[in-house]
C-alpha cells in the first residue's frame, strides 16, 4: 500500500478505488465516470490516462489525461501535482475542463508554459434537474435521431460546433473524430431533434451518461429560428427523454455570459449548483 503523497498513471487494477472517487460527485464527475465505466483504466481504450493522487495510502483525487484535461475531485496539493505531470509530459489536451475551483489553479500552474490559451471561460454554471419541466410543454415534434439520418444531423452538428467553440470539428482529420463521436450518440439513441422541411432547427444531445446522472450538450437553434422559444420546447422534451429513459439526474454547463440560454434553462425547471471551467487551446 502506498503510505505518502504521490501520483502514479492508474491501471485496470485501480478500477474500484477511481470509481469509489468518481462516485463521490457524481454530477460533476458524470463525463469521465462515463468514460471510466465504457473503457476500463487502459489507456488505449480509455482514451488517455487516468492519473492517481494518494495521500496516507488512499486513492483521494484523479486527473484525466486525454483530448481533455480533467481534474476530478481535486484538492489543492494534488492539483500542484497534476500540475507537475502535465508539464513534464506536454500539453497534448485541445482543452482543460472541469469545477472551476481546481482548474482555475491548474490553469495559474501550467500557463507559464502551456499559454497563452485561445479562450478561457472561468465561470460555466452547472446547473441540474431532477423532474419533468413544470411550466414549459414538451415540443412534441423533437424526437430521437435515426441511425440513418447522420447526413441530416451532421451539418447543425458543426454549425453547432463552430459557434460554441470557435474552430471547426473537420479540422486537422477532417473531421473523422467528430463524426465518429455523433454516430456513437445517434447509434445509442442519445441525439434529439426537430426538423422541418428536412432541415434540423433544433438539436441536442445526452453526451456523458451514467446510472445516476447524464448531461446535455451541444444545445443548438437554427440562427432563422431563434427567439421562438424552441430552445425551451426542445429542452423540456430532451429533459422528458432523459429522465425517462438514462438518469435521475440530468446536469448541463452553460457560458456566464449566455444570458438567454440560461434564462431558458432555469425556465425548464434547472437550478445553478455550481460551476466549470474551460480553457480552449
Amino acid at each position: 500500500m502506498l503510505t505518502h503523497t504521490t501520483t502514479r498513471v492508474l491501471e485496470p487494477g485501480d478500477l474500484g478505488a477511481a470509481l469509489a472517487v468518481l462516485d463521490s460527485e457524481p454530477v460533476a464527475n458524470a463525463f469521465v465516470t462515463a468514460r471510466v465505466q465504457a473503457a476500463g483504466l487502459d489507456p488505449w481504450r480509455l482514451g488517455g490516462e487516468m492519473w492517481g493522487w494518494y495521500s496516507e495510502g488512499r486513492l483521494r483525487s484523479l486527473c484525466y489525461s486525454g483530448a481533455n484535461l480533467v481534474p476530478v475531485c481535486a484538492t489543492p496539493e494534488a492539483v500542484r501535482a497534476f500540475a507537475d505531470r502535465a508539464r513534464r509530459t506536454g500539453r497534448r489536451c485541445s482543452s482543460i475542463v472541469g469545477p472551476a475551483e481546481p482548474t482555475a489553479e491548474l490553469w495559474r500552474l501550467l500557463e507559464p508554459s502551456w499559454g497563452p490559451a485561445r479562450d478561457v471561460r472561468p465561470n460555466q454554471p452547472l446547473m441540474v434537474t431532477e423532474r419533468p419541466s413544470a411550466d414549459v410543454e414538451p415540443d412534441p415534434l423533437v424526437r430521437r435521431v435515426r441511425k440513418d439520418e447522420m447526413d441530416l444531423i451532421m451539418p447543425a452538428c458543426v454549425a453547432m460546433f463552430t459557434e460554441e467553440v470557435g474552430v471547426s470539428p473537420m479540422a486537422g482529420d477532417g473531421g473523422l473524430l467528430y463524426q465518429a463521436r455523433v454516430a456513437e450518440l445517434v447509434s445509442s439513441g442519445r441525439s434529439f431533434a426537430r426538423v422541418e422541411d428536412g432541415k434540423v432547427v433544433f438539436k441536442a444531445e445526452i453526451g456523458a451518461a451514467t446510472s445516476k446522472a447524464c448531461q446535455i450538450q451541444g444545445v443548438w437553434v437554427a440562427p432563422e429560428y431563434r427567439g421562438r422559444g424552441l430552445s425551451e420546447t426542445g429542452m423540456a422534451a430532451v429533459l422528458q427523454y432523459a429522465l425517462a429513459d438514462i438518469a435521475p439526474v440530468v446536469s448541463l454547463y452553460v457560458n456566464d455570459y449566455n444570458t438567454p440560454a440560461r434564462a431558458a434553462y432555469r425556465k425548464v425547471g434547472f437550478r445553478e449548483v455550481g460551476a466549470f471551467m474551460s480553457v480552449l487551446f
